[in-house]
């Protein structure tokens, strides 16, 4: 496909030099529709990265459209702060119907605000309040936000240097597979807490992603998953997934931690809850943590009721039947058989894959690959981005409505880049 290099004086002129995915796709996007961006040149873009998670259900899905446009023409309530809508009411029945009820899970609902950061931050303070203890441990490559606690939580060297201060009151352990299989789980985590002089202060929470995104794509196995929980319980520690980029399907079952058997005390979910690419969070807890003096933590955009909308049309046709684990989980294997192939073809670079569902991660011998190998899908009509500490893993997130031939298209273009970039 050969590119025009669009007029991009305005972005670099005016816009802060903090942008990003901007620069490795250098072109102006006008419109979109399922798994296809179109730039205002027409050229046509198969979408693997659907706004890092927030469009499983694909750019502006019709079904979800309509209900947004219904509930704007008859000037349904857009801000509402916390205010009783009844746009709310219909989300919170529909989830609790839809996701809670199915799954034995009697968690209350918070809105802290329209981001995953806020959702975090929110599940943070919650632990700390129900504890009263300041310590929080995170893992090695999770990355949970970019303001003050959550970075505080987050692995990436990087993206906490940014906070221009000390990040205190985390403290790090291995994620699964951190050491390469050499140790058993949790040794080094147990022995800390249970010795006096270790230096550990008794954590109030832990916050895990079962499958790290940002980190590199690295699965959690169910029973790392499990022995976790188990030491949380054994160590009177809150156990808090953050959910935001794995949950909402991502991973076949709608929330990421299912097929493990735990049942979380605090859960944060975001990106893709609201199905339309609408802001909105939510932090879910157990019952009994639910500490909160009214108002101890708000935010003025919290109650995002076109988000609402979109939300409950989104459960109500996705997520009432099962069906839609079921598709993504066949939809994955097809993903999956795609890189096994692609990886023997590239076994003399150390070409290796690593997922579940229709999250999927690709890697090389050679950091620097992976951006190449990106750089040239866009070339090829393809957005796809990296994540990994150094950039080094090519991370795949279609749309959880891809059809299969849009995931071929998307594989037959991912392996000539990597063929062209060999």
């Amino acid at each position: 496909m050969t590119i025009t290099q669009p007029d991009l004086s305005i972005f670099e002129t005016l816009e802060s030099e903090v942008r990003s995915y901007c620069r490795n796709w250098p072109t102006i996007f006008d419109r979109s529709r399922g798994s296809y961006l179109y730039d205002e040149d027409g050229h046509t873009y198969l979408d693997f990265f659907m706004g890092a998670g927030s469009l499983n259900y694909g750019h502006n899905n019709p079904v979800l459209k309509r209900a947004l446009i219904d509930y704007l023409e008859r000037d349904g309530i857009t801000h509402g702060l916390d205010m009783s809508t009844t746009a709310k009411r219909a989300f919170l029945e529909t989830f609790r119907d839809v996701v809670l009820v199915p799954r034995d899970m009697d968690h209350k609902v918070m809105f802290p605000g329209p981001t995953g950061a806020n959702a975090v931050e929110a599940a943070l303070k919650l632990a700390r309040k129900v504890k009263g203890r300041e310590s929080i441990v995170s893992f090695t490559n999770g990355f949970h936000g970019m303001s003050l606690g959550a970075l505080a939580v987050t692995g990436n060297a990087f993206k906490r240097a940014g906070a221009g201060i000390p990040l205190v009151h985390g403290t790090p352990m291995p994620f699964d597979d951190y050491l390469d299989g050499q140790t058993p789980d949790f040794i080094w985590f147990e022995r800390l807490l249970q010795d006096a002089g270790s230096g550990l202060n008794q954590p109030a929470a832990v916050i895990v992603e079962t499958v790290q995104g940002e980190g590199g794509v690295n699965v959690a196995r169910p029973e790392w998953l499990r022995g976790l929980a188990d030491l949380c319980k054994r160590h009177d520690m809150l156990l808090i997934v953050d959910d935001i980029q794995m949950g909402c399907g991502r991973t076949g079952a709608f929330f990421s931690f299912e097929d493990s058997g735990i049942t979380p005390d605090i859960i944060t979910v975001s990106k893709s809850i609201s199905g339309y690419g609408l802001p909105l969070s939510l932090t879910l807890f157990r019952p009994e943590l639910d500490v909160w003096e009214p108002g101890e933590h708000n935010g003025t955009f919290r109650g995002n009721n076109p988000a609402f909308v979109t939300a409950s049309a989104t459960l109500n046709t996705y997520w009432a039947d099962g069906q839609m684990e079921k598709q993504t989980l066949s939809r994955g294997e097809q993903i999956e058989t795609a890189l096994r192939a692609l990886t023997v073809e590239h076994a003399h670079a150390g070409a290796s894959y690593r997922g579940r569902g229709l999250v999927w991660g690709l890697t090389f011998d050679e950091a620097d690959r992976a951006r190449r190998v990106c750089q040239r899908a866009f070339e090829l009509g393809m957005l796809v981005e990296t994540s990994g500490p150094q950039s080094e893993v090519v991370k795949l997130l279609p749309a959880l409505t891809a059809t299969p031939e849009e995931l071929d298209e998307g594989l037959r273009v991912l392996t000539r880049a990597v063929r062209e970039t060999d």
